[in-house]
């Protein structure tokens, strides 16, 4: 039987109510988004188990708010923010983007989510797993598009996708005046493939900074040094 939970240095996740696992697109999400402590208010859309928000609640001093619409993330969620040493400054919220929107001005420095992306593949029997998996109650336009009025001028909305549809993310993102700053390319390991970008946008014409970095070495199962720098704070035995 599947483990439960999965054990970082510093918080517990269990994911055993919601639909999405803890995964290796979540970590880096979560260790790569800019914050400092300059960074006051986060908003993590789609939170599922509450990973990215615990991630960012280590790395900054910000209050978080996460947002999602599935009930059984937002128990989820809940047991794992409950159980960390940030709880009091990470907020779940049992809202769909879209009613959440409706009640905030833009007051966030920083805007994350991994969200679902499949937008034609055949769906799994579990409901809740389509709807984090798929893009149907909220497509990666309409992210954009109320994520951006919940963004301080200043602020950046980071995600992370695959390259298909990352890349038209980007052609979508100046429909409501957001530019890429960074597009880093996701390589499995040298010689693949990449699966996955890293995406940052914010309110600023600027030219996008392209980059790259590999999960793994040539060897399996032996962390690049670049994904090295990234987890170590977060993997046990980083």
């Amino acid at each position: 039987m599947p483990n439960p939970y999965f054990q970082f240095k510093q918080f517990t996740v269990y994911h055993d109510l919601c639909a999405m696992k803890v995964g290796i697109d979540g970590v880096l999400l979560g260790a790569w988004a800019p914050v400092d402590c300059s960074t006051e208010r986060v908003l993590d859309i789609g939170t599922g188990s509450g990973l990215i928000a615990l991630m960012l609640a280590q790395r900054s001093n910000a209050i978080i708010d996460a947002v999602d619409l599935d009930v059984g993330a937002v128990r989820q969620a809940e047991i794992n923010v409950a159980a960390s040493d940030w709880n009091s400054r990470i907020m779940v919220h049992h809202q769909s983007l879209q009613d959440f929107a409706d009640k905030f001005k833009p007051v966030y420095d920083l805007i994350v989510s991994n969200p679902p992306y499949f937008r034609s593949s055949l769906k799994a029997p579990d409901e809740a797993r389509n709807r984090a998996r798929h893009a149907d109650t909220l497509t990666h336009e309409e992210l954009l598009k109320y994520a951006s009025g919940l963004l301080k001028t200043t602020g950046r909305i980071c995600v992370i996708l695959p390259v298909t549809e990352g890349l038209q993310c980007i052609k979508s993102a100046e429909k409501f005046n957001l530019y890429c700053y960074q597009c880093v390319y996701v390589y499995p390991k040298p010689d693949s493939e990449a699966k996955r970008v890293l995406l940052e946008f914010g309110f600023t014409t600027r030219e996008t900074q392209l980059s790259s970095i590999e999960i793994e070495t040539a060897e399996r199962h032996q962390y690049s040094a670049a994904f090295t720098t990234l987890a170590k704070d977060f993997y046990l035995k980083l």
